[in-house]
């Protein structure tokens, strides 16, 4: 009866030290790229998403495993408090490379976990296949910091780069309009919720697009962006405001010529979907992940026949 009870009491406690947090997955509607120059983005945020489940262990030492949305495991490894540290270097995995640098910067930011602890057993849950870009990265930069109440921005800023729209939708569950002004931040929420969400599906390209890789050619390419990030504000504001899918259409429209003008690259229509009755845009790192279609019909046969099964509706989407 003894050791029941105090296996009951084990466990009990064990419960209690687990911590889980968990983040929206993102797309950006507007201003992909630019929102780096200072742009204001549409950003929404997807009932897909990513949990961390933090447990004590021992070892002084994590073991960390990363479960993708059909719970296979994508990633397994041991990292060593000391590896943590010392910003070990691996490699020949790219992956777990990256976890520590995630994590020693993490350190940098609270070394308390490191210091404090005996060990971990950490586990990551996807909602939605890892490859189709809709936050792995972002999520975990997100679900970490809130575990160790460090600032998210700081983390990303510090590990993988970028503008940080992806942050903010972890953290917000309604569509946000996202600036940075100084290099900070600048987050409103706003009510997003078109009256035409029936004709809005968003389609799969098959492929995975490595943002850093993406942003890094923007950046190569760009001129004087200033007009540029003025037009695409107006974009942004016309499409928050549209009432009509053809008002809502059109501004997407024009948002994909000012955009395939600046990365001189042709629009994702012109290139696979000519013949599409309707209008489709690129969400985020052109060429890859997920493409916005607007049209009259449901387009999923075509799409089909075109060889890009997952197509999923606006309703299913966004949060």
């Amino acid at each position: 009866m003894l050791q029941s009870g105090l296996l009951q009491q084990t466990i009990a406690q064990k419960k209690l030290m687990k911590k889980e947090f968990y983040s929206n997955g993102k797309l950006l509607l507007t201003g992909e790229y630019v929102v780096l120059d200072g742009a204001k983005a549409l950003a929404l945020p997807t009932k897909f998403g990513q949990s961390l489940v933090i447990e004590p262990a021992t070892n002084f030492q994590i073991e960390w495993t990363s479960f993708d949305h059909d719970h296979s495991i994508w990633f397994n490894s041991i990292i060593t408090f000391e590896n943590i540290i010392q910003n070990k270097i691996y490699t020949e995995d790219s992956i777990a490379q990256k976890l520590v640098e995630i994590l020693h910067e993490a350190y940098k930011l609270n070394p308390n976990f490191v210091k404090n602890a005996q060990g971990y057993k950490i586990t990551t849950h996807l909602t939605f296949p890892k490859n189709w870009g809709l936050g792995t990265s972002s999520t975990l930069i997100n679900n970490i910091s809130e575990w160790l109440q460090i600032d998210a921005y700081t983390l990303l800023k510090n590990s993988f780069g970028g503008s940080g729209y992806d942050l903010a939708c972890a953290k917000h569950n309604s569509a946000i309009v996202y600036q940075l002004i100084n290099e900070k931040p600048i987050i409103h929420e706003t009510p997003f919720h078109p009256t035409f969400s029936d004709k809005i599906h968003f389609v799969y390209l098959n492929k995975k697009q490595n943002s850093r890789t993406a942003i890094a050619s923007y950046l190569s390419k760009q001129g004087k962006i200033e007009d540029v990030v003025q037009k695409i504000n107006t974009i942004t504001q016309t499409v928050l405001e549209s009432k009509k899918a053809n008002e809502f259409a059109l501004a997407l429209q024009q948002h994909e010529i000012e955009m395939s003008n600046v990365l001189e690259q042709q629009t994702i229509q012109e290139a696979l979907f000519e013949d599409f009755d309707g209008v489709i845009k690129s969400l985020g790192a052109w060429g890859g992940d997920f493409v916005l279609a607007i049209s009259k019909e449901n387009p999923t046969q075509y799409f089909k026949n075109k060889g890009y099964p997952i197509i999923i509706s606006y309703q299913d989407m966004i949060l």
